[in-house]
C-alpha cells in the first residue's frame, strides 16, 4: 500500500511537472544549453510596479510605461554576460512589447527581439494574460531550436495562465524547457536571475 501511494505521489508529480523543475543543474544545465534545442521562458527583471512620472521617466518611455529599476537593469546585463561567456547559443527572442521587457532584452544584449503580443500584459500589468496567450506559450515552448536556444521574455500572469503549477517566479528567473520525449516539453531547470555569473 505504501508503495502504489509512493507511485501515485510520483505520477502526480510528473503531470504537474514538478520533477521535471530540478533535472539539470549547474554544470550540466550549462552543457545541455550549449548544445542548443531549449527553449527558454524568462520573466522581465526588476521593475518597480508603479509607472514612473514624465520626470522619473528614461527619455525612450515615452507612454510612460512602467520600467526596469537599477536592480532589473544590472540583473540583465550580468546575464547577458554569463550567456555570453558561456557561449551559450542564444536564436531566437521573443519578447512581450512592454517597456520593461524590451528592456530586458536590450541589456542583457540578447540580439533583435522579436516582440509578440502572446507575451504581453495586454496594458493590464499583474492582471493580464488570457488563455489564448496561455496556449500560445503552451506551444511556444515545444518548438525547439537547432543548435541555439531561444529566449522568450514575458510576465508573470502569462506563466502563471500557461503553467498554473509555477506559482511562483521571481523577476527575471528564467524557466528552461526540453523535449519530453512524447512530442511535447518538459520543465528540465529554472535559473534565478542572481544565478546565471554563478554558473561561470
Amino acid at each position: 500500500m505504501h508503495k502504489l501511494r509512493l507511485m501515485t505521489g510520483v505520477a502526480l508529480m510528473l503531470l504537474t511537472g514538478s520533477v521535471h523543475a530540478q533535472a539539470l543543474k549547474g554544470d550540466a544545465l550549462v552543457k545541455a544549453l550549449q548544445r542548443g534545442g531549449y527553449v527558454i521562458v524568462m520573466r522581465h527583471t526588476s521593475s518597480p510596479r508603479e509607472v514612473p512620472d514624465k520626470k522619473a521617466a528614461n527619455p525612450d518611455n515615452t507612454k510612460p510605461e512602467r520600467q526596469l529599476d537599477e536592480e532589473g537593469r544590472t540583473t540583465a546585463t550580468a546575464m547577458g554576460k554569463a550567456l555570453r561567456d558561456l557561449k551559450i547559443p542564444v536564436g531566437e527572442v521573443f519578447t512581450s512589447p512592454t517597456y520593461r521587457a524590451l528592456e530586458t532584452v536590450k541589456y542583457a544584449q540578447l540580439g533583435k527581439p522579436q516582440p509578440v503580443v502572446e507575451l504581453g500584459d495586454n496594458g493590464q500589468s499583474m492582471q493580464g494574460g488570457t488563455e489564448a496567450q496561455a496556449a500560445w506559450l503552451r506551444k511556444k515552448v515545444t518548438q525547439f531550436p537547432t543548435g541555439t536556444d531561444t529566449i522568450l521574455v514575458t510576465h508573470f500572469p502569462n506563466i502563471r495562465g500557461a503553467f498554473p503549477q509555477l506559482t511562483d517566479v521571481a523577476d527575471g528567473e528564467a524557466l528552461v524547457y526540453g523535449p519530453d520525449g512524447k512530442g511535447g516539453a518538459a520543465l528540465v531547470g529554472r535559473v534565478k536571475i542572481e544565478e546565471w555569473p554563478r554558473l561561470r
